[in-house]
C-alpha cells in the first residue's frame, strides 16, 4: 500500500506512516558496516520513508554522525527526530559498560535532563548530523526501566529547567514538536501531567503482542491530541520468532503467545511480518510505525509486508480470537 502521511498533533508537521529507525545500523547487536548503513537510510527515504528517527545513544555517536552524511545532500521533504538527555563524553577506557553497540565511538553516556543540558544536547546532535535543523526533539529514556532509583533526580531535572527548554526551542523555530523517547508508556503519563506534549514515540508497548498501553495512555493522547509513533513493532524480534523480547530472552508466556498468533495468521495467509508491521496504525491516536533495517535488503523485506493487503476480517477475527485486547480498534 502506499506510505501515507499523517499530521503530529497539532503541530502542521507530517510525518510517513512508515518510518525509519536508526539504532541498528549503528550496529546494536550486530556490526553494520558504515557504507551500509548510510546506504540504508539513504534507500529508506528515496523509497518514501521520509521520517528518520536518530539518538546520542545509537553507537554513542555513530547513528547522528552517519544519518547526517546520509541526509546532508536529500534534507529537503525529510523529518528528521533526535533526543535529549544523554550527553557524549570522551571515553577513557576505564568505564565497562559499553551497551550492546558494536563497534561504538570513543565516547560515554552522561545523563543530564536539565535545562542547559538540553540545550547542549541540540548543540551537539546538530555538530554530529552536521545538519543545522532538527524537527523533532525526544526525551529519551527517562523512566525507571531506564534509572531506577535515580529516575526522581532525573524527572526533577525535567521538571526545573527540561522541559521549559524545550518548549523554548520550539517557541524560537529551533524545531517543530517536543516529546519522549521511552519504552514505558506509564513515564509519558507523568509527562502529560507536567505539561503539552506533541508526539510520544513508544518502543514495544503497542504491538501485535502487547497492548499495555491502550488505556490510559492511548485514549489520553486522543483527549490531549498528542501522537504517537509505534516503534519496535515486531517487539526486538520475538514476532519474527527469534525468541528475544524487550532487548532479552523472551519468557514462556511470550513465546506462547508468538506461537498462536503465528498460527493464526498462517491459517489467513497472511505473513506475520506483515500483519505485525501494519497493526499499530489501526489506532487513531498511532501517526507512524517505527522500523530499524539493517540492509537495503531488510529495507525490500520490510516494503514488501507493508504492502501486503490484509483483509479487514483478519483484524475482526483476531480481536474475536482473544489475541489482542478486547478494546483494540479495528480498521474504519
Amino acid at each position: 500500500m502506499a506510505i501515507g502521511k499523517r499530521q503530529i498533533g497539532k503541530t502542521g508537521l507530517a510525518v510517513t506512516e512508515l518510518s525509519l529507525g536508526t539504532a541498528t545500523v549503528a550496529g546494536i547487536f550486530l556490526e553494520v558496516p558504515d557504507d551500509q548503513a548510510r546506504t540504508t537510510v539513504a534507500a529508506g527515504v528515496e523509497a518514501g520513508l521520509t521520517f528518520v528517527d536518530t539518538a546520542p545513544q545509537y553507537g554513542l555517536g555513530r547513528a547522528e554522525h552517519l544519518v547526517g552524511d546520509a541526509l546532508r545532500d536529500r534534507r529537503q521533504g525529510v523529518v528528521l527526530s533526535t533526543k535529549v538527555g544523554r550527553l557524549l563524553r570522551p571515553y577513557k577506557g576505564s568505564e565497562v559498560n559499553r551497551d550492546a553497540w558494536i563497534k561504538p565511538f570513543p565516547f560515554t553516556i552522561h545523563y543530564d535532563y536539565s535545562y542547559d543540558g538540553i540545550m547542549r544536547s541540540v548543540e551537539d546532535s546538530k555538530q554530529r548530523l552536521g545538519l543545522s535543523e532538527i524537527d523533532i526533539l525526544l526525551v529519551h529514556d527517562i523512566g525507571p526501566v531506564t534509572h531506577g532509583e535515580k529516575n526522581a533526580f532525573y524527572w526533577r531535572q525535567l521538571v526545573d529547567g527540561g522541559y521549559r527548554a524545550l518548549l523554548e526551542l520550539k517557541a524560537t523555530g529551533e524545531c517543530k514538536a517536543i516529546g519522549l523517547g521511552v519504552n514505558e508508556w506509564e513515564v509519558c503519563m507523568s509527562a502529560l501531567e507536567l505539561g503539552d506534549w506533541d508526539v510520544f514515540l513508544l518502543a514495544g508497548r503497542y504491538t501485535m503482542l502487547e497492548q499495555t498501553s491502550l488505556d490510559p495512555f492511548l485514549t489520553t493522547c486522543l483527549a490531549r491530541n498528542a501522537s504517537v509513533i509505534a516503534a519496535a513493532p515486531f517487539n526486538g524480534g520475538a514476532l519474527m520468532g527469534t525468541g528475544k523480547w524487550n532487548y532479552g530472552a523472551a519468557p514462556a508466556h511470550i513465546i506462547k503467545r508468538v506461537g498462536d498468533l503465528e498460527a493464526f495468521c498462517k491459517a489467513r495467509n497472511v505473513p506475520i511480518g506483515a500483519a505485525a508491521l501494519q497493526f499499530a496504525l489501526t489506532h487513531p491516536a498511532v501517526v507512524s510505525v517505527l522500523t530499524g533495517p539493517r540492509s537495503p535488503a531488510e529495507l525490500q523485506s520490510t516494503l514488501a509486508w507493508w504492502n501486503v493487503q490484509i483483509p479487514k476480517s483478519f483484524w475482526t477475527e483476531l480481536k474475536a480470537a482473544g489475541l489482542v485486547d478486547a478494546h483494540t480498534p479495528l480498521p474504519a
